[in-house]
Parts: C-alpha cells; sequence; structure tokens
C-alpha cells in the first residue's frame, strides 16, 4: 500500500496511545506535585475510552500505516485489564498480514508483578524510564518516596519474562546530572539499551529552562571520556535516538536530543489521548477528538477518512522552531499524551 505522507512528506508509520492521564508517581519534570496535587481533577472512567474502543482505533490506525504501537500514560500500568489490552492489539492484522510492534513505556513500580502477564498477552518490548540508581535523588524526582531497587527488580523480571528493556533516564541539569556515569556503568554489558533524553519543554508546568538542558553532545563526551564511544548509523529515518556502542563491546547507549538536534524531519509518529483525542506532534496545542465519532457510531471507512484528512494537513515541527517564545506557548501535559 502507499504511504500515508504529511505536507512535509513524512509517513504515518508510530502510534503511541496514552490509556490513563493517572500517575503513581510525580515526578518534577511530569506531573509535579504543586500541579498535580490531591485535588487536581483527572479524568473520570466514563470519559476515558475503553479498551475496546482502543483496540478498534488502533486497527484503523494500522490499515493506514501504522506498524508500531506504544502504550504510554500517565503510568499506564495503573490502567486496570491493560494486558486485557495488549492481547487485543496484538491480534489485529496489518494489511500485509503482518501483526502490529507492541512496545509500552513504565515508570517500572508496578513491572515486577505484571511483566509475565504482560509477555505472556503479546507484549513485544518494554521502556522503563529511570532517572537515577541514587536512592535518595530518584525519590527526590519521583517525589513520591518511591525506592530504586523495585525498578531494578522490575527490570528484571521484564528480562525474566522474555521482554527485551530499553531504560529512559531524563537527564536535567542540576538534578540527576551527576548521575549520568553511574548509569552508565551500570547498564553497561547487562543487554539493556540504556537512552539519555534531554529534558524537554513539554507542558506548561514543569519550569523548563534552556540552561537546566544537559545536551546530548554533552553526555556523549562525558561517557566516552570514561569508555569510549562509537557512533552507530540509524536504522530508521524516523528513529529519535542517535545510537552510540562502547568501543569494547560491552553493548551501546542511545541520545535523545529533542533540543538541540531536532529530529522532526524524520517524525512519523501520531498520539493519542486516553480520552481520544488526537495530537500529531508531542507539543500540540490542541488535538482533534475522536471519541465523539466513535460513541456516535462512526464506521472504520469514516473514522479513516477523518485520520487521513488530520494526517495528510500536517505540518508539525516545533522542535525545529523552538525558540525562549515558542517554549512559554501553552501546550499539552505530557502526562497527557505520553510523552
Amino acid at each position: 500500500m502507499e504511504p500515508l505522507l504529511d505536507r512535509l512528506g513524512r509517513p504515518l508509520e508510530t502510534l503511541r496511545i496514552s490509556i490513563t492521564d493517572r500517575c503513581n508517581f510525580r515526578c518534577v519534570y511530569c506531573m509535579p506535585k504543586e500541579v498535580f496535587g490531591r485535588d487536581h481533577a483527572f479524568l473520570e472512567r466514563r470519559e476515558l475510552l475503553s479498551l475496546e474502543e482502543l483496540a478498534r482505533v488502533v486497527g484503523v490506525f494500522a490499515g493506514l500505516g501504522v506498524r508500531t504501537v506504544r502504550i504510554t500514560g500517565g503510568e499506564p500500568l495503573v490502567r486496570r485489564n491493560v494486558e486485557h489490552l495488549v492481547e487485543l492489539l496484538a491480534g489485529i492484522e496489518t494489511p500485509d498480514g503482518g501483526r502490529l510492534e507492541l512496545a509500552l513505556t513504565t515508570n517500572g513500580s508496578l513491572l515486577a508483578q505484571k511483566a509475565e502477564a504482560l509477555a505472556a498477552a503479546g507484549l513485544n518490548r518494554v521502556t522503563v524510564s529511570l532517572d537515577s540508581l541514587d536512592d535518595d535523588a530518584f525519590r527526590a524526582m519521583n517525589d513520591v518516596d518511591f525506592p530504586v531497587q523495585r525498578v531494578l527488580e522490575g527490570i528484571d523480571a521484564a528480562t525474566a519474562a522474555g521482554l527485551p528493556v530499553k531504560v529512559n533516564a531524563v537527564v536535567k541539569r542540576g538534578a540527576n546530572d551527576g548521575d549520568i556515569l553511574a548509569l552508565a556503568e551500570h547498564f553497561r554489558g547487562s543487554g539493556h539499551v540504556l537512552r539519555f533524553i534531554e529534558y524537554m519543554d513539554v507542558g506548561s508546568s514543569n519550569g523548563w529552562r534552556l540552561e537546566d538542558v544537559v545536551s546530548a553532545a554533552e553526555i556523549v563526551q562525558r561517557i566516552s571520556g570514561r569508555w569510549p564511544l562509537e557512533p552507530v548509523a540509524l536504522e530508521r529515518e524516523d528513529a529519535t535516538a542517535r545510537r552510540w556502542r562502547y568501543a569494547d563491546g560491552s553493548g551501546e547507549i542511545g541520545v535523545v536530543a529533542s533540543v538541540t538536534q531536532p529530529f522532526c524531519g524524520g517524525c512519523s509518529r501520531a498520539r493519542l489521548s486516553a480520552e481520544g483525542r488526537l495530537y500529531t506532534c508531542l507539543f500540540a496545542v490542541r488535538g482533534h477528538d475522536l471519541r465523539a465519532p466513535l460513541r456516535l457510531g462512526a464506521s472504520d471507512e469514516e473514522l479513516a477518512a477523518e485520520l487521513r484528512t488530520i494526517w495528510t494537513r500536517r505540518t508539525d515541527r516545533y522542535s525545529e522552531l523552538r525558540t525562549a517564545e515558542t517554549a512559554s506557548l501553552p501546550k499539552i501535559e505530557m502526562s497527557y499524551i505520553g510523552g
């Protein structure tokens, strides 16, 4: 089938689906307590797309060329019966007779309990967010006093269940940039790919400042000064991480340089919020309502036509245009759209 292209010639290939806006962490760069405190109004259950509605939308996207689906949140493992959603998605057939690549991003807090069931349901891989190995620093960053050891136990459980694991670390200057080498040392030779992510201006609540960004180049320089690194060619044009391998063969790392080296030109990702709004950029201000047509009886063909219209009009390239002025504009929160 011919790829569905936006106005900049980018195909629709990847869909990130947020299945809840709730999280059991209050990470300072994503869901700070001063914004998402005790009185914050999260979505009501009736507002969320049901697991069956989510699977139906994903099926329509698969018919338009999506091959990779990433389940996110909030924290997706707090959504009841998430294993059943994975099972539904694993049953979707693509037009060429293949199956979707299913991934899930989690803070790891519930992974030890869920890993085996997720793997059995058809999940292909998991990404765990882990910003520090220092217990005090980690507890401070998640701001709910959650111990780092339980996240490491979740990673071990995923590995035991046969799930490949990637580890994501958001680096913020003055918060955890002193942990870069410790993280690299821990995951060297482990078989897990560690990816460092530049601190981004997602949403409007994390107090982002450019001076808090530790660049991907600085991260690579720090690690390579200890363990020499060699660049690895990108496998896909829409890859978010630039890859580096250890010269001694102890595996590789990735760096996601959304701020200093934007990759908008290859972006093939659409994002669906938990209550069914479609966003064509992580930094979008508003989304397109898919829940209303879903619940008003729209056919799959009608939904597909709407999605074609949305994607073929897409011109988003926020990270390439980022300035101090654009960074201060109101944007959707990462906890809502799934990062």
